[in-house]
């Protein structure tokens, strides 16, 4: 039974489920790679995508009647039936594959992906049609087709399994490795016994398949990463170490929760590098506004500085100009005589370069240092207006300067951000810790390995003493009322004096002795033939009540103590209570 769907990512579900027995599972598909059970947690968006919210209405507490493969391709069918109606989920797992929802009618309900297709549409309410066969199926080849290889004249052998058969070339190379065939021999060379071996290590595949006959293998490279995941071994991979797995579910899971963690690190690490390289790029452009203005700065400065070196000569220059342009001379002639002056070296002509009338400037070399001087203002205003923008650029380096040390901060930050996550992305996904039976009620192992567990409330009470007390058991309750029912599970052993003592205190503590403000309460023990569901004649007994007929074995004065402590397991850390 489906009781939650999820979308963990853009094309891959977990599907959690519940078997007959009861057992929790959990079913991951990707599109276009995988299907297979995990045995690890996942984190899951806090807002479920439209596509996993439509699964939902259709599919949660559905059951799963049947799960094929179509026609030995890649792609899985579950069957699932819903109040009274029958749905496929359908995972394609070629490449660019999809996951579609059909009803009943074969239309299609949802599709993770909508798409237009040459041989195919996938678009709701249209007739799911499957893809076209890629080749001759490999459940169905015969020795014929096989020969039809001889047909394609100059290709690579390992090119015409693929085309006529339409299967990967990895799979093409594992074959033609298995029949001894290089597999850049041409076609047209092949001989009768070669085909032969090939069409016999081909139903061989098949048949290994078909009869469930795994030896799943991960392939591991020189430099320790896992290079792939087969259901057998794999000459293809004969050079690599392998690690053979229990189960092809296994191999699948661990194979990708490595491959997905490894994923996740280098997307992090990638998307780390863009957002680093985008700030390093705006701290170049800083470092290149600051430069830029100190070096303004300086050269504002330097110019006012030369300006009052020499304000006589410049002021006297100024002066001849505009007295010279209110004489009604034009800008040529006055430019030609302070050329012809500057040529006889007479000075202050010996600073002019060049005359600027649409902006009523005149541009100097002074010192080596060439700069514009305002015709309107004079040599010392020239130098107070050359001081203020110095001073502008200055005030300007500051918030540059503090807005590259936040720059840098930020590069710092990211860096230590995606060393972080990265880190985080790398450790393995945690696995879904499995629940025990036991878990329901309150429980603890006693000093001597025994399980010891006791009834939580009415409900649990019921349940413990009618569906798990077995006949070898020993049964407790405190003389009080309010008390659980707690058993120790015996397995036909005979618990020490020390265990039924921890028994005792474990069903005094979890009485209600507490809210009685009692420090001690007397604890009895009765076998399981000695608690019955039948009360007396004309009497009731309520939800989690039972009778006690016969003979109790009474420990006195049991003291109220718990202690909590933690168990380690494979699983993780689990916290458990019991008695001091």
């Amino acid at each position: 039974r489906i009781t939650k769907i999820y979308q963990i990512d853009n094309k891959t579900l977990l599907l959690n489920l519940r078997n007959p027995g009861g057992e929790k599972l959990q079913l991951l598909a990707e599109a276009g790679r995988r299907v297979h059970l995990t045995s690890y947690d996942f984190k899951k968006p806090e807002r479920p995508p439209n596509f996993c919210m439509a699964l939902r209405k259709y599919l949660e507490n559905g059951v799963v009647r049947e799960v094929n493969q179509y026609d030995f391709e890649r792609i899985i069918e579950f069957l699932i039936e819903r109040g009274g109606q029958s749905y496929r989920l359908i995972i394609e797992v070629f490449e660019r594959g999809n996951i579609i929802l059909v009803g009943s009618e074969s239309k299609i309900l949802q599709a993770l992906v909508y798409r237009r297709m040459k041989d195919r549409n996938i678009l709701r309410g249209e007739a799911f049609r499957y893809p076209p066969q890629r080749g001759i199926s490999l459940k169905d080849v015969r020795l014929e087709d096989v020969y039809k290889l001889k047909g394609l004249g100059q290709m690579d052998v390992v090119r015409g399994l693929v085309k006529i058969f339409g299967i990967g070339g990895l799979y093409a190379e594992e074959i033609l490795l298995r029949s001894g065939v290089d597999k850049g021999k041409p076609c047209a060379l092949l001989s009768d016994e070669e085909l032969n071996d090939i069409f016999n290590n081909m139903r061989g595949l098949v048949l290994s398949i078909e009869q469930k006959s795994y030896e799943p293998h991960i392939y591991v490279g020189e430099d320790g990463e896992w290079v792939d995941v087969a259901p057998f071994k794999m000459r293809r991979y004969s050079d690599l170490r392998s690690l053979k797995v229990e189960s092809l579910n296994k191999a699948l899971d661990e194979y990708y929760i490595r491959f997905s963690v490894k994923t996740e690190a280098e997307e992090i690490e990638d998307a780390a590098k863009r957002e680093i390289s985008a700030l390093e790029k705006v701290l170049e452009e800083q470092r290149r506004s600051l430069e830029e203005l100190r070096s303004k700065a300086n050269y504002f400065r330097r110019v006012g500085d030369t300006i009052y070196s020499h304000i006589y000569e410049i002021d006297q220059l100024l002066s001849r100009i505009m007295d010279e342009k209110r004489l009604g001379n034009d800008w040529e002639e006055i430019a030609r005589k302070l050329l012809e002056e500057k040529q006889k070296a007479i000075p202050p002509s010996t600073y002019f370069i060049s005359l600027k009338p649409e902006s009523l400037t005149l541009q100097v070399s002074v010192d080596g240092l060439t700069f514009d001087l305002n015709l309107r203002m004079s040599a010392q205003q020239n130098a107070a207006e050359y001081y203020g923008m110095a001073k502008r650029a200055e005030s300007k380096i500051s918030g540059v300067e503090e807005a590259i040390k936040q720059t840098i901060q930020k590069i710092e930050e990211a860096k230590a951000k995606a060393s972080r996550e990265i880190e985080e992305a790398s450790k393995p996904h945690p696995p879904v810790r499995r629940r025990e039976w036991f878990e329901k009620f309150r429980w603890f192992f006693s000093s001597e390995g025994f399980l010891v567990i006791g009834g939580r409330d009415a409900s649990t009470n019921e349940v413990l003493i009618r569906k798990y007390m077995e006949e070898n058991d020993m049964v407790f309750h405190a003389d009080v009322a309010g008390s659980p029912f707690v058993v120790i599970k015996t397995q036909g052993k005979e618990p020490s004096e020390a265990t039924i003592n921890e028994a005792a205190q474990f069903t005094a503590s979890y009485s209600r002795a507490w809210r009685e403000r009692l420090g001690a309460v007397d604890v009895y023990w009765v076998k399981p033939s000695q608690v019955s569901k039948s009360p007396p004649s004309g009497e009731y007994l309520p939800k989690g009540s039972f009778m006690i007929y016969g003979a109790r074995n009474y420990i006195r004065n049991v003291p109220l103590a718990l202690s909590i402590g933690v168990k380690y397991t494979d699983d993780g850390v689990k916290v458990i209570g019991g008695p001091s």
